[in-house]
């Protein structure tokens, strides 16, 4: 790639067609244009995003001169939106759910690796530095032998009789929703941090809002799974969109026979570690932390860091990885989406055959 300034699309105006062109500007990038389905909301989404243009379809956005298309779409369109811009040419930053099936999303992760570009998934609690502090000191053997993991992943944006969202249409949001949406997120993270590969689930699933606005609703508004892993760890995870008082609480604990760790998604720059000996809270200090936590550190110890700064650093990886040709360490890419996908693939089979052990596919 040249020195110039990477040239980016984004398709979606929404919320998260809001971060990304934020991050994008962040990182550097120019955000040449955002698409609209209709001239006035192309507007809306060029406002939202930043873009010097809005553009009334994604065959005048691709035609435009640029490197990435952020796809920030429904989730029944990630596949046709993404094969149009790898097909294209150009490296892509799609949303998660990757799809809405296992095996779309498989197509796509081979459809960028045939392409050869670029294919990034926005799995960002991987840019919490104490998430790389907990992953750097599980990783050195400071847990001893891990021996269970547990936690859950908590919203109640849909608790209420009259909440809706086009995620909540299985036609527009696919078959799952809760565990697609952010059960993915705690999936990877655990993974992400411990090594080690969930193989096998139990799980239920529960639709507690059977209507709403008058339709009938088919996603699951909780779920919860026992799992295990390859290297035989097990454990366990509770899902909801409908827990009140909870705005976006992911939690792990990770339990080890030398020491705990436990990270909490709406307090980032903490990480709580437990021994018999007693236990302790460590901080964000830049003065302290491992490198690939201080890598990914912005601002000095008592400045809290958050969710945007950890989308901002994503999305910086993924612009590195097109331009140096270099994959900087923890960068989720579609193999990742396509490895949640199944994860979430095997939770409804399980649920649908009354939490029966059913296996992650390979």
């Amino acid at each position: 790639m040249s020195t110039d300034k990477l040239r980016v699309g984004i398709v979606g105006g929404g919320f998260m067609g809001q971060v990304h062109g934020r991050a994008a500007l962040v990182s550097g990038a120019t955000v040449v244009g955002a698409v609209g389905s209709s001239p006035d909301r192309a507007e809306a989404a060029r406002a939202a995003t930043g873009a010097e243009r809005g553009f009334a379809t994604l065959d005048e956005l691709l035609a435009a001169d640029i490197d990435v298309v952020h796809v920030c779409t429904p989730n029944n369109t990630h596949l046709p939106v993404t094969l149009q811009a790898l097909d294209a040419g150009k490296h892509v930053i799609c949303e998660k759910p990757l799809a809405t099936s296992a095996k779309d999303a498989a197509g796509l992760l081979a459809a960028a690796e045939e392409a050869g570009l670029v294919a990034t998934v926005p799995f960002v609690y991987r840019y919490h530095p104490m998430v790389r502090e907990l992953r750097t000191k599980v990783a050195a053997g400071e847990a001893g032998q891990i021996t269970s993991l547990h936690g859950s992943y908590l919203q109640d944006w849909l608790a209420g009789a009259d909440d809706d969202n086009w995620r909540v249409d299985d036609a527009a949001g696919g078959p799952s929703r809760a565990f697609a949406d952010i059960g993915s997120h705690w999936c990877d993270l655990t993974e992400f941090v411990t090594g080690d590969r969930i193989v096998a689930v139990s799980a239920q699933t529960r639709t507690v809002r059977a209507n709403r606005g008058g339709v009938e609703v088919r996603t699951e508004d909780l779920a919860t799974a026992q799992f295990r892993t390859e290297g035989g760890v097990v454990g366990t995870v509770v899902v909801s969109q409908v827990a009140a008082g909870r705005k976006n609480r992911l939690y792990l604990e990770v339990s080890g026979t030398d020491a705990s760790f436990g990270f909490d998604q709406e307090d980032p720059d903490r990480l709580w570690v437990g021994r018999r000996a007693g236990n302790q809270v460590l901080f964000r200090d830049p003065e302290t932390l491992s490198p690939p936590a201080a890598r990914i550190n912005r601002l000095p110890a008592g400045h809290a860091q958050g969710y945007q700064d950890a989308f901002d650093f994503f999305v910086a990886d993924s612009y590195a990885a097109v331009e140096q040709d270099d994959r900087p360490d923890g960068l989720p890419d579609f193999a990742a989406g396509a490895r949640s996908a199944r994860i979430v693939d095997a939770v409804l089979r399980s649920a649908a055959a009354d939490a029966t052990w059913t296996a992650v596919e390979h």
